[in-house]
C-alpha cells in the first residue's frame, strides 16, 4: 500500500510539472522521437541497432529493469554470469544486457545528478547506509563489501564492476525526456535545458537508446532471453 501511494503521488508530480510546463512544450521533445530516434552513445558514432552487435556469446540475457528493486537489478546478471561460469561455460561467452527504463532510469546518471535533482526522494530509492532517499548512485562504483548475500558473501555487482566483466547498459531515452520535463516543471526551469544535462551526464558507456521496450525487443532479437527484474 505504501509503495501504491507513492506511485500515486508521483504521478500527481508528474501530472503538475506537465500542467505547468504545458502539454505543447512536454510533447515536443516526444515528437521528435518520432521524427528522429535518439541514440546517445558517447563513445561511438554507429547507430542502436549497430550497438547489439557487441553480442557474440552463446549465452545471452537482457534484464529488463523498470523499478529501483533493491539489489537486484545488478545482482541478477551477477548471477546469471557465475552460474554459467559454473556449469563449464567460459565468462567472454556470457553476454549479459541491462536496459535501465521507467522509474530505473537514475542508475544511468552519476552521484552529482542524484544531489542536484535528489533522484533518491523523486524516484523513492534509499541509500542503504543512511536509510534516506539517496542523495548518490548506491551502485557506481560502490566499495568493497557494500553488498553482501548470505551464503555468497561480498558480490561486486557495482555498474563499473559489471562493466568491467562485460555487462552491457543502456538507459530509455523515452523515460528521460518525460522524466526530466515533469522535475523542469516541479523546478519552475527549462525542460530542454534539464534534458541536456541528463544526457550529457549519463554513465560512461551507457548510451540513451530510443526507448527501453525498443531496447529490450532489440535485445531479443540478437538472441538473448528475457528475464523481468523483480
Amino acid at each position: 500500500m505504501e509503495k501504491l501511494n507513492h506511485r500515486r503521488k508521483f504521478l500527481q508530480t508528474i501530472g503538475a510539472g506537465t500542467a505547468a510546463l504545458g502539454i505543447a512544450t512536454v510533447m515536443a521533445p516526444v515528437n521528435k522521437l518520432q521524427a528522429s530516434p535518439v541514440f546517445t552513445n558517447k563513445n561511438e558514432s554507429a547507430g542502436p541497432d549497430d550497438w547489439f552487435k557487441q553480442l557474440k556469446g552463446k549465452h545471452r540475457m537482457v534484464f529488463d529493469v523498470t523499478e529501483p528493486y533493491e539489489i537486484f537489478p545488478f545482482a541478477w546478471p551477477k548471477v546469471y554470469t557465475l552460474t554459467n561460469m559454473a556449469t563449464g561455460a567460459k565468462e567472454k561467452e556470457v553476454n549479459t544486457v541491462v536496459v535501465l527504463r521507467h522509474h530505473a532510469i537514475p542508475y544511468a546518471f552519476p552521484d552529482s545528478m542524484w544531489a542536484k535533482y535528489k533522484f533518491g526522494e523523486v524516484f523513492n530509492i534509499t541509500d542503504p547506509k543512511t536509510e534516506k532517499p539517496s542523495l548518490r548512485n548506491p551502485f557506481w562504483k560502490p566499495m568493497p563489501g557494500d553488498f553482501t548475500v548470505p551464503g555468497l558473501g561480498s558480490l561486486a555487482i557495482g555498474i563499473n564492476e559489471l562493466q568491467e566483466s562485460g555487462t552491457l547498459f543502456c538507459v530509455c531515452d523515452m523515460a528521460m525526456t518525460v522524466f526530466s520535463a515533469a522535475v523542469a516543471g516541479k523546478m519552475k526551469v527549462s525542460a530542454d535545458d534539464v534534458k541536456k544535462e541528463w544526457v550529457a551526464n549519463l554513465l560512461p558507456a551507457i548510451p540513451a537508446m530510443p526507448s527501453g521496450v525498443w531496447a529490450v525487443g532489440r535485445a531479443q532479437e540478437n538472441g538473448c532471453g528475457y528475464c523481468f527484474v523483480r
